[in-house]
């Protein structure tokens, strides 16, 4: 027998793709769309760093490994971007991606798995790990920010014992064949026929293309990515429709896991080393990229290629001002300011969507 459903919560469910891509407040114009905009500043950004140091266009020292970051940094978005849908956070996204690499670290130092067996028993070690988070929150109803950065916490302290029993060096390192020729290989070893791909583009970013276009068909095209967007509006009118929403929450946080567990095998490949460290830069990129994309922290609305625009934003600026000489610290703080801003441009979007609605009528 079904619960009740409420004709509010129907019609809220039978809207097609309802809240991935509609703006709120009617259609925004052109110049105030929000991945338009991101586009142009990535490009306009690219070629200011490009005439203040001609080495940003460098194809082997710098597009390729920018590439390449941008692709892991998205996917890095993409996990956040999960439980973001919900209204949720993920705090412990890093230690997430550390706790899944050490995992395949064990599959290939002591069961010598092949490389992307290695890297599914990684993907389910953190879809594991993120089901745990979203079980205790479905459970308790505490707090996604509390039981987050608790797992972060507790899986800070864990990942380095079990290194330190596992390892000499506090790392893990047999290398399965085909990892570095994964890191160093381009889309120009890939050919069809006579044709092939670019050489500044590495072959990692195909993780990245997949990431977005699963996570993009299960938010635009499935019943579940429509009961993830109606929890993450409203948990009571997704109940009075019949959605389990302490299911979806599980489902939200095991995505947000899997996704962080693929980045950690991103960055793992890129520096050649599955260590204890892994991850521990994710956490301002996983904000920054859905929030400047559009995706809304407080849930029921996310962009996926806005996320990705996002992410070039900040990899963009961080590559050229880096070029450009600027510290460490500074660099935080510029993207600490970026940050900031990321956070103010849902109201933004709101005031002008509305005022455009005004003028219409």
């Amino acid at each position: 027998m079904s619960a009740p459903v409420s004709e509010t919560a129907t019609q809220a469910l039978q809207e097609p793709d309802a809240p991935t891509e509609q703006p709120r407040g009617g259609r925004t114009p052109w110049w105030a769309n929000q991945r338009v905009c991101l586009l142009i500043l990535v490009v306009a950004l690219s070629a200011l760093f490009g005439i203040l140091r001609p080495a940003f266009f460098n194809q082997q020292l710098v597009v390729f490994p920018l590439l390449r970051d941008i692709a892991m940094f998205t996917v890095v978005g993409l996990a956040q971007l999960c439980v973001l849908s919900i209204g949720h956070m993920n705090l412990a996204v890093g230690r997430m991606a550390a706790f899944s690499m050490m995992i395949t670290g064990i599959s290939y130092d002591l069961w010598h798995f092949s490389l992307y067996a290695g890297l599914l028993v990684g993907l389910v070690a953190g879809a594991a790990i993120g089901a745990l988070a979203g079980w205790v929150i479905a459970r308790t109803g505490v707090n996604s920010f509390v039981v987050t950065l608790a797992l972060d916490f507790l899986l800070l302290g864990l990942i380095p014992l079990v290194y330190t029993g596992l390892t000499d060096n506090a790392a893990f390192v047999t290398k399965p064949p085909g990892m570095r020729e994964l890191r160093n290989y381009s889309l120009a070893d890939v050919c069809i026929g006579n044709v092939c791909g670019s050489p500044a583009v590495p072959q990692l970013t195909m993780f990245a293309v997949i990431a977005m276009v699963v996570v993009g068909w299960i938010y635009s095209r499935t019943k579940l990515g429509r009961e993830l967007l109606m929890t993450g509006t409203s948990v009571k009118a997704a109940e009075l429709s019949g959605i389990p929403t302490a299911r979806r929450v599980i489902t939200a946080h095991a995505m947000s896991g899997c996704l962080a567990a693929l980045a950690g095998f991103m960055l793992a490949v890129s520096t050649g080393s599955i260590k204890a460290t892994i991850g521990e830069e994710f956490m301002l990129p996983s904000f920054l990229g859905p929030i400047l994309g559009g995706t809304l922290l407080a849930g029921g609305f996310i962009s996926v290629w806005g996320t990705l625009l996002g992410t070039a934003l900040t990899t963009v600026i961080r590559k050229g001002l880096d070029l450009l000489g600027v510290g460490l610290e500074s660099l935080n703080i510029y993207l600490g300011l970026i940050l900031l801003v990321a956070l103010s441009t849902d109201r933004i979007r709101t005031v002008l969507s509305d005022r455009q609605g005004v003028r219409k009528r």
